[in-house]
């Protein structure tokens, strides 16, 4: 139908004239009421938006000669984050020498480990040596 005719027809009911296909020949176009389809689109944009849920992971550094006070400082923020529902990233970082003696590290990542078993769980593989670095990833256990 020719452009004018449909425009009158939208003007009779109070409607908007939206385009749908721009790319067709002739373009295609469609009789709605703009206003409140936008707003049923936003509407629906933010109740997904509301039931998205983004978890966030902390990271918390170690040293292979950390001190035990320090040990449990950081071990208790970790407990911290994990009960928020958190996820932990927790690295282990050498540096010159310390790459010797890799096992330290691990003595640190086993330890933490223990530490929070009864509010987390490691998730994917269990930390190995990565450049400079031991990398393991904590999460919160699910809820029964």
């Amino acid at each position: 139908m020719e452009l004018q005719e449909a425009r009158r027809i939208a003007s009779e009911k109070g409607l908007d004239l939206v385009e749908v296909g721009p790319d067709a020949n002739p373009p295609v176009v469609k009789v709605m009421d703009w206003g409140k389809y936008r707003f049923a689109r936003e509407k629906k944009a933010k109740e997904s938006k509301k039931k998205h849920h983004v978890i966030e992971i902390k990271e918390i550094k170690f040293s292979p000669t950390i001190d035990s006070s320090d040990f449990e400082r950081k071990t208790e923020k970790i407990k911290q984050f994990i009960e928020k529902g958190k996820k932990v990233k927790v690295t282990v970082r050498f540096k010159a020498r310390q790459l010797r003696r890799p096992e330290l590290g691990q003595n640190i990542i086993d330890n933490v480990i223990e530490k929070v078993k009864e509010v987390a769980v490691v998730e994917g593989k269990m930390g190995g040596l990565e450049g400079r670095q031991m990398v393991v990833v904590l999460a919160p256990k699910p809820k029964k």
